[in-house]
């Protein structure tokens, strides 16, 4: 299942948070997620590098669209 969230204009750690907390309801599947700012990317790397999930980044505009490839559920 792929899923959009867009967590542009929020700070840290509530980027993190909603994009863990939406990638543990979907379970596997692709989420993409909207950043604008570079601090919520980095640690949107961490998050799935700390994961064993897959992250691709393409610029849109001023906004990143990042998506997180995961296929199995994660506690």
């Amino acid at each position: 299942m792929n899923e959009r969230l867009d967590i542009r204009g929020l700070s840290c750690p509530q980027p993190v948070f909603l994009t863990k907390q939406k990638m543990e309801k979907l379970g596997k599947g692709t989420l993409e997620v909207l950043v604008d700012k570079g601090t919520a990317l980095t640690n949107l790397k961490r998050l799935c590098t700390d994961n064993n999930w897959t992250l691709e980044e393409t610029m849109e505009d001023n906004t990143i669209l990042v998506k997180i490839s995961f296929s199995e559920e994660h506690e």
